[in-house]
């Protein structure tokens, strides 16, 4: 298993007010994917700035609590195996065994045992 991308998402309900911070602080829009969860729409806005550092924003209507959420997201090129290496160490999935799936990406949130969540991600391609 490879990493092939690692940088921060913010999951939030107000990906605006995120996405007009970062513009200030140098970052440009580079992408955005939107998808059907079946738990309710989520739209995913990637950001580069000029030092070639990603930061990704994640809109999320169905956020619970007040608070946004931060994840590492990781991109692996072998989704089931960095899973499974996550699970051996201890990491829990707060939706039980439930993985997102699209025609272009497979992912889950995994939690530490000490706190920290990863976005685990595989990007599909054809």
């Amino acid at each position: 298993m490879n990493i092939t991308t690692f940088n921060p998402l913010i999951v939030t309900k107000n990906a605006e007010a995120a996405i007009k911070l970062f513009e200030e602080l140098g970052f440009e829009k580079r992408h955005t994917l939107g998808a059907d969860l079946g738990t309710g729409d989520l739209t995913n806005v990637r950001m580069k700035d000029a030092n070639g550092f990603y930061v990704d924003i994640a809109q999320v209507e169905n956020l619970q609590g007040d608070r946004d959420l931060t994840l590492i997201r990781m991109n692996v090129d072998n989704f089931d195996e960095a899973y499974q290496l996550l699970l051996d160490r201890g990491f829990k999935n707060p939706r039980g065994d439930h993985t997102v799936q699209t025609t272009t990406n497979k992912s889950a949130m995994l939690i530490s045992p000490s706190g920290f969540a990863f976005d685990l991600c595989q990007h599909i391609k054809d």
